[in-house]
């Protein structure tokens, strides 16, 4: 997600993103997985569109997540026209063509291949990132020094 997040603010003036909820790739009543558990994102495959809008909602408060977000209905159309399910990344042009479909997640999941494709279009760009600033010592404890 981190990956995603960084391209986006690294992107966003030059590029329109997207984030489309399909359906749970790991529900607790069908393929829970240890790792759901262990990071605590454990749901049931909804039912329902408010079912996907509620977890949808959950992960961007939860995640603070800054893509801007979408949500497949219920008859799974992104799903079906873009093979999104577990997880894929696509870049489509002005003209609406695919420019890149990035490999099905999870094991062909390649964030830096979209950033590759933006890099080759735009040219490479990194987002400000407040460098941490060291404690200032107090007066106290330089008399201690």
């Amino acid at each position: 997600m981190g990956d995603i997040v960084s391209i986006y603010n690294d992107y966003k003036d030059h590029a329109d993103f997207l984030t489309i909820y399909v359906r749970e790739a790991h529900p607790t009543d069908e393929w829970q997985m240890k790792s759901n558990v262990k990071d605590d994102v454990c749901y049931a495959q909804p039912k329902n569109l408010e079912g996907r809008v509620a977890i949808a909602n959950d992960f961007i408060r939860r995640f603070q997540y800054p893509v801007p977000f979408g949500i497949d209905d219920m008859n799974n159309a992104a799903n079906n026209a873009y093979s999104a399910w577990p997880e894929r990344l696509y870049v489509i042009d002005e003209s609406g063509r695919i420019a890149y479909r990035g490999g099905m997640g999870p094991f062909k999941y390649n964030p830096q291949e979209v950033r590759d494709w933006l890099v080759a279009r735009y040219g490479e760009m990194k987002h400000d990132e407040k460098p941490v600033e060291a404690p200032q010592k107090s007066a106290e404890s330089e008399k201690k020094s």
